[in-house]
């Protein structure tokens, strides 16, 4: 079996290109990325030293762009240091969702705090399926980074119920003794009421019996 190669081709890039590079600079990428994506679009070429010179203003405009764009990210993160936003869902009795929290819904949570964060940037393994507080990360560069705090509220009253709730981590109710107990006391109390009401019906049938008639 032919041993695998690192092999790699030198591009220019006609335009930004997240995670690899602004208009002007000369990357190095992989040949199926180049031949089905970079060069089909247009968005690099092979490089020479005539067009990389063409693009030397354009490549100079990007990169003042890219700074001022750091600058208003950096300051976003600033402000998003041990924040807290609250989310307003409805959900069962076991405080499960219906339906779930995405990137999308805690990004637009951010914005309308006045926060600017794209969905792209909200770092979230799985979406959120209960109540809860979560801890979110907020990225947008490897060195712009941080946590805030997700509060998932449900749109009633759950206090009675929540109070003694406790999920596992796959979201599952964990059932506790106190729970338990009052279940089992609820189930007992419903059991002596039905016996209760058994024999009083029976008395009652046999009070009801009439007596015999003398000839």
């Amino acid at each position: 079996m032919p041993a695998k190669t690192n092999r790699s081709i030198e591009l220019l890039l006609n335009e930004n290109v997240e995670g690899l590079g602004i208009v002007g600079d000369v990357v190095r990428v992989k040949p199926g990325f180049a031949r089905n994506y970079l060069l089909p679009l247009g968005i690099a070429e092979a490089p020479t030293e005539d067009r990389i010179n063409q693009l030397k203003e354009a490549r100079a405009e990007a990169q003042a762009e890219l700074e001022q764009l750091r600058e208003i990210r950096t300051a976003v993160i600033e402000q998003l240091v041990e924040q807290s936003f609250d989310l307003v869902r409805s959900c069962n009795d076991r405080g499960v969702l219906y339906g779930s929290v995405t990137q999308r819904d805690i990004s637009d949570a951010l914005n309308q705090a006045g926060h600017t964060v794209d969905e792209r940037s909200i770092r979230l393994a799985q979406p959120i399926r209960r109540l809860g507080e979560f801890t979110v990360a907020v990225q947008f560069e490897k060195d712009l980074r941080t946590d805030v705090t997700i509060k998932i509220l449900p749109d009633r009253s759950l206090a009675d119920e929540m109070e003694e709730m406790e999920f596992d981590n796959e979201g599952e109710l964990i059932e506790k003794p106190k729970r338990k107990q009052r279940a089992e006391n609820r189930d007992e109390t419903t059991d002596g009421e039905a016996t209760d009401d058994a024999t009083q019906s029976t008395d009652g049938a046999e009070d009801a019996t009439p007596e015999p008639v003398e000839a």
